[in-house]
């Protein structure tokens, strides 16, 4: 009896924490909602010609790529240095995230992306489109970026 009871328990375990398993689901759909609330938030002060929305979510060990960089950029403090003389030099009235996913790895989360970027009306207004791919990673219970990829899609438009 002892036995049977031993394997129903494992059983239940084993259901509690397979993939796909509805309370697994819900956590994935937790953390994608948290995600991608975090990105909005920071592109939401990125269009403002704040860049701090990004510092503000980045782990101590960063690491940052984008077209106007020849090299990567490691770690918050280097970050935040490139990050200073941006701001108040980008400007959008409104932007689109477009096609997001999150793919949740336990700790750690990846996002990827289209951003669309607006002056005025859409969508004659079109400024600008990227690729974008962010890993979050759960540290001291907070998500925090820890790596940063944008790529345009498009020449800058003036």
């Amino acid at each position: 009896m002892q036995s049977l009871v031993c394997r129903i328990l494992l059983l239940a375990g084993f259901i509690t924490f397979c993939p796909g398993n509805n309370a697994m689901s819900e956590s994935n759909e937790n953390i994608t909602t948290a995600i991608i609330d975090l990105e909005r938030g920071a592109l939401t002060r990125w269009i403002d010609g704040d860049p701090w929305g990004f510092v503000e979510i980045a782990a101590d060990d960063i690491v940052y790529f984008d077209p106007f960089t020849e090299m990567r950029i490691t770690g918050i403090e280097a970050f935040k240095a490139h990050m200073e003389p941006i701001k108040g030099q980008i400007n959008a009235d409104h932007f689109r995230l477009l096609n997001p996913n999150v793919q949740v790895l336990g700790d750690g989360a990846v996002l990827t992306f289209n951003f669309c970027a607006f002056n005025g009306e859409e969508p004659d207004t079109l400024k600008s489109t990227w690729n974008s791919t962010e890993v979050y990673a759960r540290i001291d219970d907070e998500w925090r970026l820890i790596q940063s990829h944008w790529s345009l899609t498009t020449p800058e438009l003036k």
